[in-house]
């Protein structure tokens, strides 16, 4: 005899976050845990084995708490949600700051691997495709030591490389030269932190922006320093940055080897210095696989066609 449909009550806007729009998110989460999910009214009746149920449950007041909070529940929050069930990650380690979305936790296991070595190592390499949030988490990270006062700084250097188009002559200071690359960091930091302690602290000069040209001869003491896209750093100058670590500080290297830009790729610093220092005490090495990628559901697909060709060539050849 089957068991009568378990009824989880949830407000109006959870009910309407965990349906989605023409029923989508329910189909999502039917199809994943091997449940049936209804919404009579009040809240939702879930229908299935205990284990499903269970898992099924932790994807709903997941979705709820997000929605009950005034967020927007989209397609790829459900997603991530069904991975936390299934894997039992979502909590977040220690120390990670809430941004404007809410607490910052991984969403698969590459990601909690990687916040862990993050917390255990002095320097990380965070290596892997776009959308596995490598920059984001670490930012968050490093966000979340400056805000405890354990680093008097976070500082962020990125390569000026630019992505197979020439952008010609920049206009400014420094950086508002250098801002255009640091879109992405500024983004997760201003998610993050709010846009007006972003702006104080950086005023201030607790966040930093420094070119990797401009590292040279600075020793890097009681800071938690972020190497993005640095598989367009050369050779030489990964040498360089990882050697300004100073007294009390913490670096994280984040960078896709696959994509990139240097006229010659074999130059690129980040594989060379992994080859080099895995396995040394203190570093600690993640590499991102497309499970990882939560970004648009597209971007996996994207990933894995990429990846496919790749393979395809590699074999041809």
């Amino acid at each position: 005899m089957s068991k009568p449909p378990e009824f989880i009550p949830l407000s109006d806007a959870a009910v309407r976050a965990v349906a989605g729009t023409s029923s989508r998110h329910a189909a999502l989460i039917e199809d994943a845990l091997d449940v049936l999910v209804e919404t009579p009214g009040g809240g939702v009746a879930l229908s299935g084995d205990s284990k499903a149920r269970a898992s099924a449950k932790q994807v709903i007041n997941a979705l709820a708490e997000r929605a009950d909070a005034g967020h927007e529940v989209a397609e790829a929050d459900v997603r991530v949600a069904i991975g936390q069930a299934r894997t039992g990650t979502g909590k977040a380690p220690g120390g990670l700051p809430t941004g404007k979305r809410g607490q910052v936790v991984p969403k698969t296991p590459g990601q909690a691997r990687y916040l862990q070595a993050l917390a255990n190592c002095e320097l990380v390499f965070g290596l892997g495709p776009a959308g596995t949030g490598k920059t984001f988490l670490a930012v968050a990270h490093g966000a979340g030591l400056l805000l405890r006062g354990e680093v008097d700084r976070l500082i962020v250097s990125r390569p000026a490389v630019e992505a197979g188009e020439r952008l010609g002559f920049l206009p400014g200071d420094l950086s508002e030269k250098v801002d255009p690359y640091m879109a992405p960091v500024w983004e997760a930091l201003t998610d993050i932190l709010g846009a007006e302690q972003f702006r104080r602290r950086r005023e201030k000069g607790e966040i930093e922006v420094v070119p990797i040209a401009f590292m040279r001869g600075r020793t890097l003491s009681h800071a938690f320093v972020i190497v993005d896209e640095a598989q367009n750093t050369s050779r030489l100058q990964m040498k360089m940055v990882l050697t300004r670590l100073g007294e009390g500080a913490r670096m994280a290297v984040t960078g896709d080897p696959t994509q990139i830009d240097l006229v010659n790729p074999t130059d690129s610093g980040l594989a060379h210095a992994v080859s080099l220092l895995e396995g040394v005490q203190g570093v600690g090495v993640n590499r991102f696989t497309v499970e990882d990628v939560v970004r648009h559901p597209m971007v996996e697909r994207i990933v894995r066609a990429y990846d496919a060709d790749a393979a395809k060539r590699g074999r041809a050849m």
